[in-house]
């Protein structure tokens, strides 16, 4: 199926947006469609793209930033509506996920992305994957409204803190984007509606630390029901001011994932993640790994006995694997690293943590990543 190159611009423009934990993208300008991971942990296709280029910011980090050179595209409600509909006819997507450059207010931007959504849902019947963009600042009806259609809505902090912000988007303001996560949180809790929320930062331009990043994320986890951050890493665009800082180094962004799924999944506090002098995670080995190593006192580890917070924290023990470790005690207990295999475990991280029936296992252990 062709594009045309209107779209494709639009498609490429978002690629900084991260929507669900992309697993990757065709990589073929005739069909950009952006795998995300869906239910089971199925690759899902969707449309990720943005309604306009056109913006009234002047972001010193982004490509369609006002004051840069480039020209500037758009879709109306009904052309991109119809074009997801005839690409979900296609099979070529499962969902659509839609953001956009901040053209006059931020209601008037959400206006254009919300009629979209509605005449995906009322005029064509889809039931699916919508993840709605929601503008900082924007008001309450707007906000309803996107709650209203979409499966999952997101507002972009883009920095830990207010001093951050300042320095990569000098004309936003940090609380505001705060208080928009807030009243959307209030108003998904009023409408009993079954809408997540989640936010992303941009990583590496604004001299940031992992602790700033790390604090940041655990208080909207806690205070503010956030289900989960996403990071974007540094890219210096051609044309920017930032144009001279160097790339985020991929390492640095998977270690983020890492400890985020730590504090989310795994029941680590924020505190507990370990930071090297300069309060950054290590890029050299993983922060479970890490704190497993700083922590002999706690370990070994019996996984016939411990309770499910305990056997979190032994490296190569996820929570799938936790709780088919819990299943199988039941029937008839752990007996070797046969079983724990079974389970998932991954045997060379977590046998020199653990002890099985009080023996320990005779396995090397592994650093790996």
């Amino acid at each position: 199926m062709e594009y045309d190159e209107d779209l494709i611009s639009l498609i490429e423009a978002a690629s900084d947006e991260r929507c669900d934990e992309c697993v990757g993208r065709v990589p073929d300008r005739r069909d950009l469609v952006t795998y995300v991971t869906g239910p089971g942990g199925r690759p899902m296709p969707i449309l990720k793209t943005l309604q306009s280029t056109m913006c009234k910011m002047n972001c010193l980090y982004c490509a369609t930033r006002r004051d840069r050179d480039v020209r500037r595209r758009s879709m109306n409600p009904d052309e991109l509506a119809s074009l997801f509909h005839e690409l979900l006819s296609h099979g070529l997507v499962e969902g659509i996920f839609l953001s956009s450059g901040i053209v006059g207010d931020s209601d008037r931007t959400m206006e254009r992305i919300v009629e979209t959504a509605r005449i995906i849902r009322k005029r064509y019947g889809f039931k699916g994957y919508i993840h709605l963009k929601i503008m900082p600042g924007a008001s309450d009806a707007a906000i309803e409204d996107a709650i209203s259609l979409a499966t999952r809505v997101s507002v972009n902090i883009e920095a830990p803190n207010r001093m951050r912000l300042s320095k990569i988007a000098p004309e936003k303001d940090f609380d505001i984007s705060i208080q928009t996560i807030r009243r959307a949180r209030k108003l998904i809790m009023e409408s009993g509606l079954q809408v997540s929320q989640t936010t992303q930062l941009v990583v590496g331009a604004a001299g940031e630390t992992d602790r700033e990043i790390l604090e940041s994320i655990g208080r909207l986890y806690k205070e503010l029901g956030v289900s989960r951050t996403y990071f974007s890493g540094f890219r210096p665009v051609p044309d920017t001011p930032l144009d001279n800082l160097p790339p985020a180094d991929p390492r640095r962004i998977a270690r983020l994932y890492q400890a985020d799924f730590l504090i989310r999944r795994y029941g680590f506090e924020v505190e507990e993640i370990p930071l090297e002098d300069d309060g950054n995670l290590s890029l050299g080995i993983d922060p479970k790994m890490k704190w497993a190593i700083s922590h002999p006192e706690f370990f070994p580890v019996e996984v016939n006995t411990a309770d499910r917070e305990i056997l979190l924290k032994v490296p190569g023990i996820g929570p799938k694997s936790a709780w088919k470790i819990l299943m199988m005690r039941r029937e008839g207990g752990i007996r070797g690293l046969e079983d724990l295999k079974r389970a998932g475990v991954w045997i060379q991280r977590a046998s020199g943590f653990i002890t099985i029936n009080g023996r320990r296992p005779l396995s090397q252990l592994s650093l790996d990543i």
